[in-house]
């Protein structure tokens, strides 16, 4: 059973202590201004270390950053299940299942086309084969900051430091379609998109995804716990 902890605003299920755990190995270089810009210096500046040194960290070329952990928390309403089902057609963008205490893996590596960055995101499941959810990051559009899930999908984001963490917050959903961005009026929502970076101290870190929507509530709500685990620089 997960041990629950109050970390700034979220009460964050850690999971057991294991023997042998990695630490936060060596600071990272500092080279990618681009999360700072977003939240400007005085928010960035009430960030941990070990968050601004994760967001500033340069990925570019052929480097990579690797994030392993586990998912300790995964809840949906019928909801939320079913969103996540239709999600498929776009490459499942939400976790397709409520296991925890299953391995997670995340990797991130530049999109040189876009200027952005690729999230590539691993989830075990109990049966059958892991869930892979890929996304692209542009530092592009009306916030500064859009994601990419499949099927034309974006999300714009707005960047914002609240409590010591870093969230990423959904301002509005659009479409490409032939090259044209059509922004999805608010009915078409499926709600507010609010993910958030929590430093847990010793090189440990939540990544707490939650989606909400004005009439069905909390539709969907996942916490994975990560630790850096190195990858490739140039």
């Amino acid at each position: 059973m997960a041990e629950r902890r109050r970390i700034g605003a979220e009460i964050i299920p850690f999971p057991a202590a294991r023997p042998g755990a990695a630490g936060s190995g060596p600071a990272p270089e500092i080279g990618d201004l681009r999360f700072r810009a977003l939240v400007g210096e005085e928010a960035w500046a009430r960030l941990p270390e070990a968050v601004r040194a994760r967001f500033g960290k340069r990925v570019a070329g052929s480097a990579s950053v690797v994030y392993a952990g586990e998912v300790v928390e995964c809840r949906m309403n019928a909801a939320g299940w079913l969103l996540a089902q239709l999600g498929r057609l776009i490459g499942a963008p939400l976790p397709l299942c409520r296991d925890r205490d299953v391995p997670a893996c995340v990797s991130v590596t530049e999109d040189p086309a876009f200027a952005g960055q690729f999230w590539t995101r691993i989830y075990g499941r109990r049966r059958g084969f892991p869930q892979v959810i890929s996304s692209s990051k542009r530092f592009c559009g009306p916030t500064g900051l859009e994601e990419q899930v499949g099927g034309g999908l974006g999300i714009a984001l707005r960047v914002a430091v609240e409590g010591g963490a870093l969230h990423f917050l959904s301002d509005h959903y659009f479409l490409l379609v032939g090259g044209r961005r059509l922004r999805l009026p608010r009915f078409l929502s499926p709600g507010a998109l609010r993910v958030s970076h929590i430093d847990c101290n010793h090189g440990l870190f939540a990544f707490v995804l939650e989606l909400t929507h004005p009439w069905l509530g909390t539709l969907v709500r996942q916490t994975a716990m990560f630790r850096e685990r190195g990858g490739d620089e140039d």
